[in-house]
């Protein structure tokens, strides 16, 4: 368990000293005995350790001065050995630095314990430091094109209110299309908001089988059900602090999402099975890849917690309704693909660049970057083309889906129907013409364009 481990014993008791020393060479460690601060001073300054274990009575002065002193590499754990009572040594001992203390006398088996768990919290911080910088390299690629740039601007006034606010942030509502980025900004929030050090914990609701999905929200007592062997704290308790990400929040039955609205208004949930109420400071964001306020007229949804969630809502445009970005984004996703595969050179060709504007893109970004993977592996050219995107794809149904507004395949009635100003222009004259062969329907307006009904009225309204 310890092969290998270099390891500080600072004790000035030789008994002990030379105990704990043999019994960590048993465990395959490499053990370092020192009787006074200076040894230790000067052990530490000529090798790589991974372990001290510190003693705090010394001869000449207090084991806690090594934690003062720059000397201590930050891959050293420091376990600080305190005679039994002294747990305010033991709490200042923590608040210098140390890892963990023990209190004297202890049993030497209880080492291997204490130092796996340090082990353990290591890792854990390591590859929540690795995910938190991960999470937050797609910043360069998410806000490409002015689809985006709205959607950023929200954010950064979200993230205003609670820089401001601290503590109980409201709900964030995330409403787009498959593909189109919620979990990459729900992470973005989370990572540039005040609970960044705090845990982001994710689920997707659609995946919770509706026996259990209550126990993972909100934990269970022993014996809650017939499984329940022991207590089991819930995600809401787990992301206390920091934020807890729902996507596909209308998976959730009625039932769950009474609890739910319970847990973001009073600030409290109750295990299943257990009686207490149980406080926790969550920031929520929930994502929905259909418009929840059309669920509820539906009944699918509750209206009451709909009106809670819909506090702060971002809507993710799709691609196709800003065609003009896609080549951007298209050029930064290729190059990210082409470092990774190891590809000296690739690019679009022009014809390609329009064969991706004309593509409805149902995936959205997704879908966007999975083309361009699939093209640069199986290309033998530096210039993708696209060639297979020229038809509009094929519905699950088989019937043919509706062309974006800026398909060329799509066409409106009348020989005589011919526009020469700019693009903006005849993007509105399209809408209008629309409305007007539905008699002023929007939804039906949107159903012919192949567009969504906020992208008709914020065309007319710009």
């Amino acid at each position: 368990m310890l092969n290998g481990r270099h390891i500080l014993v600072l004790e000035d008791e030789a008994l002990l000293r030379k105990s704990l020393c043999r019994y960590l060479e048993s465990l395959g460690a490499e053990a370092y005995p020192a009787e006074s601060i200076a040894q230790a001073r000067e052990l530490r300054a000529s090798l790589e350790l991974d372990f001290a274990l510190l003693d705090i009575n010394l001869p000449d002065g207090n084991g806690l001065d090594l934690l003062l002193d720059p000397g201590f590499s930050s891959n050293t754990k420091v376990v600080i050995m305190t005679a039994e009572g002294g747990i305010r040594t033991a709490v200042e001992a923590i608040r210098r630095g140390a890892s963990d203390y023990l209190s004297k006398p202890f049993d030497p088996e209880e080492l291997p314990v204490v130092f796996s768990r340090i082990s353990r919290q290591t890792a854990r911080s390591r590859i929540e430091e690795f995910e938190r910088e991960t999470r937050a390299k797609p910043e360069a690629s998410l806000f490409i094109g002015r689809r985006m740039r709205m959607v950023r601007e929200q954010l950064d006034k979200i993230l205003q209110a609670d820089q401001r606010l601290g503590t109980h942030l409201p709900p964030v509502l995330i409403e787009g299309e498959t593909g189109t980025g919620k979990s990459t900004i729900a992470r973005w929030l989370h990572e540039q908001g005040p609970r960044r050090e705090a845990p982001l914990i994710e689920i997707n609701c659609s995946t919770l089988p509706e026996s259990l999905a209550e126990s993972e929200l909100f934990g269970h007592e022993r014996g809650a059900f017939t499984d329940a062997r022991k207590e089991r704290i819930g995600l809401f308790e787990a992301a206390d602090a920091g934020s807890l990400f729902l996507d596909e929040i209308a998976s959730l039955p009625l039932t769950l999402q009474a609890k739910v609205l319970t847990a973001i208004e009073d600030r409290r949930i109750r295990r299943v099975g257990g009686n207490t109420q149980r406080s926790v400071d969550v920031r929520l964001v929930a994502a929905s890849i259909h418009p929840l306020q059309e669920l509820v007229r539906d009944g699918s949804f509750r209206e009451d917690l709909y009106h809670r969630l819909n506090l702060l809502q971002l809507r993710i445009p799709p691609l196709r309704e800003f065609p003009e970005d896609i080549p951007a984004l298209a050029r930064h996703l290729l190059e990210t693909l082409r470092k990774r595969y190891r590809r000296p050179r690739a690019d679009l060709s022009p014809a390609a660049c329009k064969r991706l504007m004309h593509y409805t893109w149902p995936g959205n970004v997704r879908e966007l970057l999975h083309e361009l993977e699939r093209s640069l592996i199986f290309s033998d050219s530096d210039q993708l083309d696209f060639t297979h995107l020229d038809a509009p794809p094929e519905s699950a149904s088989g019937d043919r889906q509706i062309p974006s507004l800026m398909n060329p395949l799509w066409r409106l009635p009348g020989d005589d129907f011919q526009f020469e100003e700019s693009l903006k222009e005849l993007t509105r004259a399209v809408i209008e013409e629309a409305l007007r062969e539905e008699d002023g329907n929007v939804s039906a307006a949107a159903r012919r364009l192949g567009v969504a009904r906020d992208f008709i009225r914020y065309r007319l309204d710009s």
